[in-house]
């Protein structure tokens, strides 16, 4: 019988910084703050870790973090691409490291000062990646402007409108109002800010777009048999899966025969083949929303409606509390943070075990994706 990740290790500590568009301490310090807390919260001792995984895009390397925080010997450490794509994949490899012997305890992390560091297309000294090379010299400077094409284009295939962007700009908001550690906590949002808000990439005005952020968060993972011993209810990782299509392009995957079909489709079809549930089971999800249109263009790629649908799906309070699918139940990117998706993450342990400021009643499982748009990857958790 083939060997199975389903099941077999556990998220069993969760833990974070203060989110701030500005803080004063380093990305390493901030990191250590993060996975010292996280491994409180399992009542791990930092000695016991043994496997680290994170972003290629992170600024703190293991050797470092190790040393600071006292770990004992490491066998296993692994970095993931693609910034936000590789958010979930960071917690999938540390499964397959627990779960096949290379290693006991494992911590991943991210630790960014986004909000008071530069930003990274201002950077002209390096030379551009190939696809950035056919786009940037013609205005797609940012992400913003590389989402914002796609956006476009999907209104313009589907009938989609800025209030179904709105949706989801509100959904997050509103959760971000319950949970004190948002950086928009007690912010609402209404319909008239975001109309009367000014463009960043047309169509996608201020509220379409993340957060600046400063802050970190990790998360412990270890064997399903050592998590019935830990301090929390342990949240199992039931699935998890990576994708990147054929004759992918990344964001700027206009030349494609269907520039809306992203990876979110390839890493779903392998997600829910090794899950013993499909979309209609999950009961909450915390959703990649870098920008708005992520939102019902993932909605489509994991199953929960048809191609097309996503906007649509948004309406009559679909993704609030009490919705069809609830989203970002701490405020996502778009109001409690932005650290790459991996406050996602920890929403959904939260979820599980009944913790979050915005509880969706009785949730057992949750979905967590990483960015659409970009090679991607994506946890199916359950309690």
């Amino acid at each position: 019988m083939a060997a199975t990740l389903k099941d077999a290790t556990a998220i069993v500590g969760i833990g974070q910084t203060p989110f701030a568009r500005q803080l004063d301490a380093s990305e390493k310090t901030l990191a250590c703050r993060a996975i010292v807390a996280a491994l409180d919260d399992a009542g791990i001792h930092p000695s016991e870790v043994d496997a680290f995984a994170s972003y290629t895009m992170e600024e703190t390397a293991e050797v470092e973090i190790a040393k600071a925080i006292g770990a004992g010997d490491v066998t296993f450490f692994s970095q993931v691409g693609y910034g936000g794509g590789g958010s979930c994949a960071t917690i999938a490899h540390l499964a397959l490291a627990v779960s096949t012997g290379q290693a006991t305890v494992g911590v991943a992390w991210r630790s960014r000062k986004r909000g008071s560091g530069p930003r990274p297309w201002r950077n002209t000294r390096t030379q551009l990646p190939t696809p950035g090379q056919w786009t940037r010299p013609y205005g797609l400077l940012r992400p913003a402007d590389e989402i914002a094409m796609l956006a476009r284009r999907y209104m313009h295939e589907y009938g989609a409108t800025r209030d179904h962007l709105f949706n989801v700009a509100l959904a997050c908001r509103n959760r971000a109002n319950q949970n004190p550690a948002a950086m928009m906590y007690e912010r609402p949002l209404t319909r008239e800010m975001y109309m009367g808000s000014r463009w960043i990439s047309e169509p996608l005005c201020l509220f379409d777009n993340c957060l600046e952020t400063d802050g970190a968060l990790a998360c412990v993972v270890v064997s399903a048999q050592r998590a019935r011993d830990c301090r929390h209810r342990p949240v199992y990782v039931h699935a998890a899966a990576q994708g990147l299509p054929s004759q992918h392009h990344g964001m700027v995957n206009y030349w494609t025969d269907d520039p809306l079909t992203g990876p979110s489709w390839t890493a779903a079809r392998h997600l829910w083949k090794h899950a013993d549930f499909g979309p209609q089971h999950v009961d909450v999800a915390q959703i990649y929303d870098a920008f708005t249109p992520l939102i019902p263009l993932s909605l489509e790629g994991y199953g929960f409606c048809r191609r097309g649908e996503g906007a649509a799906f948004s309406e009559g309070g679909a993704l609030e509390i009490g919705g069809r699918l609830p989203i970002n139940t701490a405020g996502g990117g778009l109001s409690e943070a932005y650290v790459h998706g991996f406050n996602l993450i920890n929403e959904g342990v939260r979820q599980l075990r009944g913790s979050s400021t915005a509880q969706v009643p009785d949730a057992t499982t949750c979905l967590v994706t990483a960015g659409e748009g970009v090679p991607t990857s994506a946890l199916l958790l359950r309690s």
